[in-house]
């Protein structure tokens, strides 16, 4: 992947003239037509009127207004972001549904109880993507598995799943509101934790001398992106947390969303650590969301959508290094992503909450049944190859191992379960015929 590197201001003035900008001024636009163009697609497209493609490209900088941030390249260079009304329309949307008491559709807050057992499915599926996004070569089924039944890792792919999985625990309950050095580097070592060549990696940033890892082209191996020397490390952390915090003497407005997407792009730029820099870079992203009450951010499936698409998450990282650090295409292309992700999670917490009413309908005969044995029900109807425990169900629904041990122990003497012992674990799989038990029942 290759994007061409953009004309800066001072180099259009010396091919074109300062009388350039008098003829181009009053055509000055940020955008074309609504898009946020970068110049190694405008010099693919015909200009306007009787304007070249540096005439056009000088009219688009010249409307864009550039909010610096305080990241800058290694020569002290500060990157910036805009606001274009394509990013102002995101923001909007994302105020809307994922803050506050409504941030869910009526379907589904009028079933609270129902959709936060489908949203710590959510979180873990997270945790899953965002490994697998990494190396990670756990299955989706084997993975659920793992981090509902709590069991020991057995390889390097599982461990990442389990890492990732207790680094959102430790960001919510854990990180509080402020973001200090250290609370990033706990992050990494939770993060990479036994995963790691060198287990002394784990939890600190590169040395002086060490190599500095490097991003490269997933095609063609060519390297892309050759991040900061170490020695500027200690000191780039130190202003990351500080703009994290919003301790930097900012005088314009930084709306939280872009603050979180920035702390993203920044960790990702920077690449302080050996290895785990990507979940690190979304682990501080939900961390910010969480801080500033988006609550339903943390269980959208970023990185199940940033998976699907890899070049162009690495293509919005290229743009702004290929435009004199303008973070606005990353910002786009991220606040996209968290847009479809709401999307998703929406349509998946009312496809999970009809399943479970429908559910509830052929069982509401049935009195004895609870909300946590007909949501276990519901599951194993969609997979007869199940297994559960008193451990998984317990976390699950975030329950004492006592009631989960009931549950499953009422569900197995009606015939619904199957019960085994391996190894002293009471397992519970769906019955062979459950739907048909569930139709004979009455249901």
């Amino acid at each position: 992947m290759y994007v061409e590197p953009a004309p800066t201001y001072g180099e259009l003035l010396d091919r074109l003239g300062a009388e350039a900008v008098v003829r181009v001024l009053p055509r000055s636009t940020a955008d074309d037509g609504g898009r946020y163009l970068h110049w190694d697609k405008l010099r693919r497209l015909d200009p306007p009127g009787d304007l070249s493609h540096e005439e056009w490209w000088l009219a688009i900088v010249l409307g864009r207004d550039r909010r610096p941030i305080p990241l800058t390249d290694p020569e002290g260079n500060r990157f910036s972001y805009c606001l274009p009304d394509e990013v102002l329309k995101h923001l909007h949307y994302i105020d809307q549904r994922c803050a506050g008491e409504v941030a869910m559709d009526e379907v589904v807050t009028s079933e609270r109880e129902a959709g936060r057992r489908f949203l710590v499915n959510s979180l873990m599926e997270e945790a899953i993507r965002s490994s697998q996004l990494e190396g990670a070569t756990t299955s989706r089924a084997v993975a659920k598995e793992l981090l509902r039944s709590g069991r020991e890792p057995r390889d390097r792919s599982e461990r990442m799943i389990v890492n990732n999985y207790r680094a959102m625990q430790f960001m919510r309950e854990e990180m509080g509101t402020v973001l200090t050095p250290e609370a990033l580097l706990e992050v990494h070592r939770i993060l990479t934790e036994g995963t790691l060549a060198d287990p002394e990696a784990a939890g600190r940033i590169q040395r002086p001398g060490e190599e500095r890892v490097k991003v490269y082209d997933r095609d063609d191996g060519r390297p892309i992106h050759i991040p900061p020397p170490a020695e500027q490390l200690p000191e780039r952390i130190e202003r990351l947390c500080a703009f994290a915090n919003g301790d930097e003497g900012e005088d314009r407005f930084v709306h939280p969303v872009v603050r979180a997407v920035l702390l993203h792009f920044w960790l990702a730029y920077d690449h302080p650590f050996v290895d785990g820099n990507g979940r690190t870079a979304r682990i501080l992203f939900f961390w910010k969301m969480h801080a500033e009450d988006y609550w339903l951010a943390e269980y959208l499936p970023i990185s199940r959508l940033i998976r699907k698409a890899p070049a162009q998450y690495a293509r919005a990282f290229m743009e702004t290094e290929a435009d004199g650090g303008d973070t606005t295409y990353f910002l786009i292309h991220q606040l996209q992503i968290v847009r479809r992700a709401i999307d998703d999670l929406h349509r998946y917490l009312r496809r999970k909450i009809a399943e479970a009413r429908d559910m509830e309908s052929r069982l509401q005969a049935d009195g004895a049944l609870n909300g946590r044995q007909l949501a276990l029900l519901t599951d194993a109807i969609r997979r007869p190859g199940a297994v559960y425990s008193f451990d998984s169900h317990a976390r699950t629904h975030r329950v004492t191992h006592e009631t989960a041990r009931s549950d499953l122990r009422r569900l197995a003497e009606r015939g619904l379960l199957v019960k085994r012992v391996q190894r002293r674990r009471h397992l519970f799989s769906p019955a062979p015929d459950l739907p048909r038990l569930l139709r004979e029942s009455g249901s």
